[in-house]
């Protein structure tokens, strides 16, 4: 116990300049040491916390950066993503509008198709129309005229004698020479 409380008296004794040795007081030595380790850590680790810093700020500004060239290639790829889209939402609207275009066009070709077909039609209605009408005319042309033949014939033979009859006959084959001359 002696020693314990002779380091505690021993805290106002120094030793001397000259001499060299080993100072045991833990509370006299130990602030010393202290100042001696931290002024140590100071002068060489001012240069290792300082690089140290540097390379976290260089790692930071390096990571910002990356960030930044990131970002601007993020938005320039928007950029041409939006502009592909508006071209392909311009040949979509192009290609809306030629198909719309296309379909009003066949439309009005299928109403002109329609139009041409129907007065085709009423050609050929009014044409068999016609034929018909003649067809009808023609017959009732003949049947007119055999009944006036059947009547002439029955007038003239009961008031013809043979001479008469005969002049009648030759007469009427003229008659049919000179019309078959016209037609030919």
């Amino acid at each position: 116990m002696k020693n314990v409380t002779d380091s505690f008296l021993s805290l106002g004794h120094w030793p001397s300049a000259g001499s060299f040795g080993l100072n045991t007081d833990i509370l006299a030595t130990n602030p010393i040491n202290l100042s001696v380790v931290i002024g140590v850590l100071i002068f060489f680790g001012k240069r290792v916390l300082s690089d140290l810093l540097d390379n976290r700020k260089q790692r930071i500004l390096n990571t910002i950066q990356n960030s930044e060239e990131l970002g601007a290639r993020a938005i320039e790829e928007l950029e041409k993503a939006r502009a592909h889209l508006r071209k392909v939402e311009m040949k979509a609207d192009q290609y809306r509008v030629n198909e719309y275009s296309k379909i009003e066009e066949e439309k009005w070709n299928l109403i002109n198709l329609s139009y041409k077909t129907l007065e085709q039609a009423e050609n050929q209605k009014n044409e068999t129309i016609y034929f018909q009408k003649k067809r009808v005319i023609n017959q009732v042309q003949q049947r007119v005229f055999q009944k006036a033949l059947q009547k002439a014939l029955g007038t003239l033979k009961s008031s013809l004698n043979k001479e008469l009859h005969l002049r009648i006959i030759h007469a009427n084959i003229r008659l049919l020479i000179a019309m078959k001359e016209r037609t030919d």
